[in-house]
């Protein structure tokens, strides 16, 4: 059963006519996003620090420290479709991972399509890791302590930044998966029953892939499809959360058990009764509380300094 705190959300936009995003123009989208959260997000909690940063290449992070010395370290990448969101939009989940793990965490504000397409938002992303542990005696993080976590499109991206460590030979500790986008083709069969009626469609979804991938021969590159990844073996310990009554639930499944399969250490945790971004959603949906907690202790236990 659908969370009844998630239908009366869907039935009050339906009744304030608030517009589906597939017939918006991306600036407009961005708009009605980022006003959206104020009705739907708690207020962000205090962290003990919270600075604005700008990378060498004009790259735009934010970092939360929630308490002093040397922290670990998550590298976060919000939602959106690749179109929408931004360092604002995700300001509470940030906040409220930092202080749930007792890690730093360091908010990247990639590149957008459509004005940024495909890969520009991967190569921000992998950027971003390098860069954090560039600098991490700046930033007060342990090198060695590192995760990356992501929504929806974030997902997508930590999952992709996850494997380009491996490949570089400097892997990471943990990947926080939070309904993420895995296959491009949107071909998983939740895309069929879910498709309509729970916020995120197959409209919508078709929307963001054309700004984000307009060009079906790139659906298929593992940086667009993690999924389709030749190679998912030694990557970081995994949460992968999905949500019940989401066109991306069976997909982040998929990934969860293409994971394991290649001998990974992986926790797969399905929200069963709710809908794409509740995470997000703490001011209206209880559930959020639930998952960000989970998603902080499974940080906390991850990160944990290795014993002498």
């Amino acid at each position: 059963m659908l969370d009844p705190q998630a239908r009366a959300l869907l039935d009050l936009m339906i009744d304030k006519r608030v517009p589906p995003v597939h017939t918006l123009q991306p600036a407009e989208a961005r708009r009605f996003y980022a006003e959206r959260r104020a009705f739907t997000q708690p207020e962000p909690p205090a962290v003990a620090e919270v600075r604005d940063l700008v990378t060498d290449t004009g790259l735009a992070l934010r970092l939360y420290r929630p308490g002093e010395g040397v922290l670990a370290l998550l590298v976060y990448f919000h939602g959106g479709g690749w179109t929408i969101g931004d360092l604002d939009t995700h300001d509470v989940v940030c906040r409220t991972l930092a202080l749930a793990s007792g890690c730093a965490v360091l908010s990247v504000d990639y590149r957008l399509a459509p004005e940024h397409r495909f890969p520009a938002a991967v190569d921000d992303a992998v950027a971003a890791v390098r860069w954090a542990r560039r600098e991490a005696v700046a930033l007060g993080v342990d090198p060695a302590r590192v995760a990356v976590g992501g929504d929806s499109a974030g997902g997508n991206l930590a999952a992709v930044a996850a494997i380009a460590a491996r490949d570089a030979h400097d892997p990471l500790a943990a990947q926080l998966l939070i309904y993420p986008v895995t296959d491009m083709r949107a071909v998983a069969p939740s895309h069929a029953t879910n498709g309509q009626g729970y916020l995120l469609t197959n409209d919508s979804i078709a929307w963001f892939r054309s700004h984000y991938v307009p060009d079906e021969a790139s659906w298929t590159d593992w940086r667009a499809s993690p999924l389709l990844a030749p190679d998912l073996s030694r990557l970081p310990r995994a949460l992968v959360i999905t949500a019940g009554y989401d066109p991306l639930r069976d997909e982040g499944l998929q990934y969860a058990d293409a994971l394991s399969a290649a001998g990974n250490r992986v926790q797969y945790v399905g929200f069963e009764r709710q809908i794409h971004g509740f995470v997000t959603m703490g001011r209206v949906l209880d559930e959020a509380h639930t998952a960000l907690a989970l998603a902080g202790g499974f940080l906390r236990e991850a990160l944990a300094p290795v014993a002498a």
